[in-house]
């Protein structure tokens, strides 16, 4: 094996380091830009094809700008981790166990926001 094999990314480490570009830009971005913000050495066809697969996700947008696309987030942070949320839970058939698991698992600060927030009906 390589040494480059050996040290393979984690998965999705690519993808968040791209999402967390985007985000600091807070404008739309070309793959080259990201590339330059990234500054880890990455080949823009690299950038292009995980943009190109976020966009296929619906994480990111685009439009068209000159020959190519620029990109942006269609949510922040946290409404993605909200978004991953709502894929676990819908992949189970059971969600009423799903969720008991989860408030089960919950620290008494964190049960005592979901509660404030269901109560106050806050989104």
């Amino acid at each position: 094996m390589t040494e480059a094999k050996d040290e393979r990314r984690p998965a999705g480490e690519l993808e968040a380091s791209v999402m967390a570009a985007l985000w600091a830009a807070g404008a739309p971005r070309t793959p080259s830009q990201v590339q330059l913000s990234l500054g880890t050495g990455l080949a823009r066809t690299t950038v292009t094809t995980i943009l190109s697969r976020l966009h296929e996700k619906g994480i990111v947008d685009r439009r068209r700008q000159g020959r190519g696309y620029v990109y942006f987030p269609v949510q922040d942070a946290h409404g993605l981790t909200a978004r991953r949320m709502h894929t676990e839970l819908n992949r189970d058939t059971d969600r009423h166990t799903v969720l008991a698991r989860f408030v089960a698992q919950l620290s008494e600060d964190d049960e005592r926001v979901l509660r404030d927030l269901l109560e106050s009906g806050e989104q």
